[in-house]
């Protein structure tokens, strides 16, 4: 090594090389996004809120994004605190206060990007019935309905003479399934009314049609694409597709793609699209399906459809050609886009 009076010099090529890394290693940290995970919440679905949350997190590369994790239920003085060192926001929220357009409206208050629908195609998907009564004016097929309503019930037979049995009855908001009930005679078309007002003052009693089970899932802005059609088969012992059928692992066959003609594959695709459009979507949707003698009912919309290792939009995107990871950073990569427009 030179020195100058006793003093060494460091090489010229060494100072470059240090240089370089930590360069690199600027470049690498000034690049990373933030991303606030927002799960949990306070909905009967917090439980699969928070599984959603936690893989959406394991999914997410340490190098290329800062994570943290929030919970409505206690981090939403946090979550504004931090608001300006988030670049983006995804939620993991089911249920009220999550999936109704409530979060969305503070996030866009914050000026937080998100994936997903905004506070109208929110609102509107998660109620029931005004997603049919757009499906309706829509000109897509969905199941015969009748609302009902804790302060004003109509007289049962009333409801069986005009929609015969069997009945699916359901709150008029949620999901998983809670607060779903089927049934075959007078007596149970009551008891699943008292089951389904545990969770909502407003319900629907809906003709049950049988057929093939289906959920199509679509994704973009702009442009959507549509991902494989998932067939599902509850196991024999379960009436209809209901919270444990959804969730305990084996309990339903997950088929994808659907074992369906491709004319009635591309119909049900179609369909995805034109119900994602007519409640205001926007990211991605997965819409479920009726297939009878044919013709294809909607039953509902889900603007942020289950991100679970049993999950279904997560299955029909991997089909599809995009793993979970690309999944999320897609989501995220749109959420960000539609902010910027």
């Amino acid at each position: 090594m030179q020195e100058i009076n006793g003093t060494p010099l460091i090489n010229n090529r060494k100072i470059g090389v240090v240089f370089n890394i930590l360069s690199n290693y600027f470049v690498l940290f000034m690049n990373k996004l933030t991303i606030a995970i927002i799960s949990g919440g306070v909905s009967s679905e917090r439980d699969i809120s928070i599984k959603s949350g936690n893989q959406v997190s394991s999914a997410l590369d340490r190098k290329k994004y800062n994570v943290l994790q929030y919970d409505p239920k206690t981090d939403l003085a946090k979550l504004v605190k931090d608001a300006p060192k988030i670049d983006a926001a995804f939620i993991a929220l089911h249920g009220s206060f999550g999936e109704d357009g409530t979060i969305q409206g503070l996030l866009d208050l914050l000026e937080i990007p998100y994936q997903g629908s905004g506070v109208l195609g929110s609102a509107l998907a998660i109620n029931k019935i005004a997603s049919k009564q757009i499906y309706q004016q829509a000109g897509i097929l969905t199941p015969a309905f009748m609302i009902q309503q804790r302060n004003s019930l109509t007289d049962a037979d009333h409801c069986i003479k005009k929609l015969g049995f069997p009945l699916v009855v359901k709150p008029a908001t949620g999901g998983s399934s809670l607060g779903m009930g089927l049934a075959h005679s007078k007596e149970s078309l009551i008891k699943a009314v008292e089951a389904a007002f545990e969770y909502n003052d407003t319900i629907l009693i809906e003709e049950h049609i049988k057929g093939t089970e289906l959920t199509a899932g679509v994704m973009g802005n702009d442009n959507l694409t549509a991902f494989p059609l998932v067939e599902i088969v509850p196991d024999k012992k379960f009436s209809f597709f209901d919270y444990e059928a959804k969730y305990l692992k084996g309990a339903t066959r997950e088929i994808c793609p659907a074992r369906i003609t491709n004319n009635l594959t591309q119909k049900a695709k179609k369909i995805a699209k034109k119900a994602h459009k007519a409640l205001f979507c926007r990211g991605y949707s997965r819409t479920d399906m009726i297939l009878y003698n044919e013709e294809i009912y909607v039953l509902e919309t889900n603007t942020i459809p289950g991100m679970t290792s049993t999950s279904l939009l997560p299955l029909a995107a991997e089909k599809g050609g995009l793993p979970f990871k690309k999944l999320v950073e897609k989501l995220l990569e749109l959420g960000i886009e539609a902010k910027k427009k």
